[in-house]
């Protein structure tokens, strides 16, 4: 029912890339890469264990906007990100998963997650949830103290122009809040912040315009098989559709990823 605007922009390619990002993804292909010798090369943030980088070039993040506000106007029917954010788009619902979002986790994103968080199954990420999420004056204007339902997560800022809205962390949500020190983030167009996904976050208000961002939730089976992170039991599963929310059966055998 959906035709596309830009069609070119669902299948990766590098040029979509900032050629500092494939710079980095390049080293942590190398027989050499250290977890320290990342660090070195990412801009680390006040709140620990949270990294900088340079994603997508200015003119990609223009043009997928531009996608998502087609997709907006029209008719076609259209799902909630998830519980806490009204406004947005699921990607897959538009058919980015297989050309864009699979192939980014898996050559580009799981060779720094498997350096920066080897414990939260960094170098085993299997599946993915990724959607679009929408603030706006008239809108969601923020989003309150959360962690998220995956092992590693991608902020990336697509734009527009707006005011304020930092991101601001916590810690890990095992921790009381009594005992948190909550640190600002700011929002960069283009760059994404990549964080264990249980650690503690929220967005801070904006003051005007509008913002966009694109979160990939990233999982790992073989973590969340043993443990669902949102309910903290042993999953009871269902079949679910595409990834659902990335448990697996057998992990190596099940081709259907099913919902605790």
């Amino acid at each position: 029912m959906y035709r596309p605007l830009h069609p070119h922009i669902y299948h990766l390619k590098e040029s979509f890339l900032d050629p500092r990002f494939t710079q980095v993804v390049e080293y942590c292909r190398s027989s050499s890469a250290t977890e320290q010798g990342l660090s070195n090369l990412l801009e680390e943030q006040p709140a620990p264990r949270v990294f900088r980088l340079p994603v997508f070039n200015r003119s990609f993040c223009e043009q997928l906007l531009e996608e998502l506000e087609h997709f907006e106007m029209s008719a076609v029917p259209k799902g909630r990100p998830n519980t806490m954010n009204h406004h947005g788009v699921l990607l897959d619902e538009l058919g980015f998963d297989e050309g864009f979002f699979t192939p980014l986790r898996e050559q580009y994103l799981q060779p720094l997650t498997s350096l920066l968080y080897p414990e939260y199954g960094g170098g085993s990420l299997d599946s993915h949830k990724a959607f679009v999420v929408k603030y706006n004056m008239k809108e969601d204007l923020d989003l309150s103290y959360h962690y998220d339902n995956a092992e590693v997560t991608l902020n990336v800022s697509l734009g527009k122009d707006f005011k304020d809205g930092h991101l601001y962390f916590g810690d890990m949500r095992q921790v009381p809040l009594s005992d948190t020190e909550c640190y600002e983030v700011e929002h960069r167009v283009t760059e994404g912040l990549l964080h264990r996904a249980q650690h503690m976050h929220g967005a801070l208000p904006i003051s005007s315009g509008q913002r966009w961002n694109l979160i990939m939730w990233m999982r790992a089976s073989q973590e969340r098989n043993t443990l669902c992170p949102m309910c903290n039991r042993k999953p009871t599963l269902v079949e679910g559709h595409g990834f659902a929310d990335g448990f697996t059966a057998t992990p190596t055998l099940c081709p259907t990823l099913p919902v605790c």
